[in-house]
C-alpha cells in the first residue's frame, strides 16, 4: 500500500465518522417537541460534521450506546446539524451555545448538558441521567 492510498483511507475513514449512527434521528423542526410530548427522554446532539470536537464526542456515544443498550431502550438520539439550524427556535429556547453540546430532556425539563466536553466518564454521566 503506498502512501497515497493511505491518504485516500484516512480521508475515507474521517468521512464516515461525520455520520450518524442509524439508530439517531435527524432534527427537523418540531421533532424534539413531538417527541417530548410521548413521553420520550430525548438526547439532542447539536453537531457539525467538520467540528473535531463533535466528532470526538460522537465516538464515545456510539461506543458507550454499543455497550449499554439501555440507553437506545431509554432515550430518542436527535442530531441536530449546527450549520442548518444552530440559530434555529429549538436552540434558543434552549439556549444553546455553539456546536458540540449534548442536552437530555424529558418532558418540560432539562436534565444535564454537556458543551464541548469530550471526556468519556462526562459523557456516559450525561448518558445515564437519561436511564431512569
Amino acid at each position: 500500500m503506498n502512501r497515497r492510498d493511505v491518504m485516500m483511507l484516512a480521508g475515507a475513514a474521517m468521512l464516515a465518522a461525520g455520520t450518524a449512527s442509524a439508530d439517531t434521528l435527524q432534527y427537523t423542526p418540531g421533532l424534539v417537541t413531538e417527541r417530548l410530548a410521548a413521553g420520550e427522554t430525548v438526547f439532542p446532539d447539536f453537531f457539525a460534521p467538520w467540528c473535531s470536537t463533535c466528532r470526538a464526542q460522537e465516538r464515545h456515544i456510539d461506543a458507550l450506546r454499543a455497550e449499554t443498550p439501555g440507553y437506545d431502550a431509554s432515550m430518542t438520539f436527535i442530531r441536530v446539524d449546527w450549520d442548518s439550524y444552530g440559530q434555529s427556535a429549538l436552540a434558543q429556547s434552549l439556549q444553546i451555545p455553539r456546536r458540540s453540546t449534548l442536552v437530555v430532556l424529558r418532558g418540560d425539563q432539562e436534565l444535564g448538558r454537556l458543551v464541548a466536553g469530550t471526556r468519556r466518564a462526562d459523557i456516559q454521566a450525561l448518558l445515564d441521567l437519561g436511564l431512569s
